[in-house]
């Protein structure tokens, strides 16, 4: 079923503020597999009747790639580029379902003039379960092992580890954690820039690493909140040829699939 999502432009247009911009992000609008958690949170909020808007083609990546390559000249040009379009619309509070782009948002852009309430999409749809308005009906997790990979950028960089939790526990589903969890977790391996770079020569990739700590747990499905994380975890199934048993998902997949 098509439906449509505002863009920020639109709204202006017709005098209307939206309560939330929605940060879609790179991987967001172009990595095929990330693309379908976009959809399936525009699609939450949509059936909750929140009023959100994107920036479209307004919007650039937010530079966190480059700086954690080291190229900060490029990373200030995105960021200044970003922060003139979203004080122009006056934008107050951002949510976005990537951690890279939430860190930055929140923790780089201020020194730059950019003064936004960022919050991660995990954090918001724990929110929305809390305050009533987003009703999880029991349904296919309901005493599923769930196991839940925390992203560098939410857990360990922002403190952010009960939102996601919460979600999961929402589902009626059982959290198995892995033996590397929360502050102690370990990342997936693409953090940093390298996301982007062949892994160096070393005795076993990250990710392989990683997936093999969540196969441990017995859960069939792992639950990220990253699109970085997304793609490692992945491969790493992959790896372990175990994608027919074992399924990734986002958090906001997981509670459409039970609305």
């Amino acid at each position: 079923m098509p439906f449509s999502v505002p863009t920020m432009a639109d709204l202006m247009a017709q005098n209307k503020e939206p309560e939330i911009l929605f940060w879609v992000g790179c991987a967001g609008s172009f990595d095929d597999r990330y693309k379908k958690v976009t959809i399936a949170f525009a699609k939450i909020l949509n059936q909750l009747n929140i009023n959100y808007a994107v920036l479209g083609t307004e919007e650039s990546c937010t530079g966190d790639p480059a700086r954690r390559a080291g190229n900060e000249f490029t990373f200030q040009m995105l960021a200044m580029q970003n922060i003139e379009v979203l004080n122009g619309y006056g934008v107050k509070k951002i949510v976005t379902a990537c951690p890279h782009c939430f860190n930055t948002l929140k923790n780089e852009y201020p020194e730059l003039g950019g003064n936004y309430e960022v919050i991660h999409h995990s954090q918001y749809l724990q929110q929305l379960i809390s305050e009533g308005k987003l009703k999880v009906k029991g349904g296919e997790f309901k005493g599923q092992k769930i196991t839940f990979h925390d992203s560098c950028y939410l857990g360990r960089a922002n403190e952010v580890y009960e939102a996601p939790r919460e979600v999961i526990r929402a589902l009626d589903a059982e959290l198995v954690e892995m033996k590397r969890c929360k502050s102690k977790g370990l990342c997936c391996g693409a953090g940093g820039g390298q996301m982007f770079k062949e892994p160096e020569a070393g005795k076993k990739d990250v990710n392989i690493e990683r997936i093999e700590e969540a196969l441990e747990t017995g859960a069939k499905t792992v639950a990220v909140s990253c699109p970085f994380c997304m793609t490692m975890m992945s491969d790493g199934v992959k790896n372990k040829e175990k994608e027919a048993e074992v399924k990734v998902y986002d958090l906001a997949e997981l509670l459409l699939q039970q609305m």
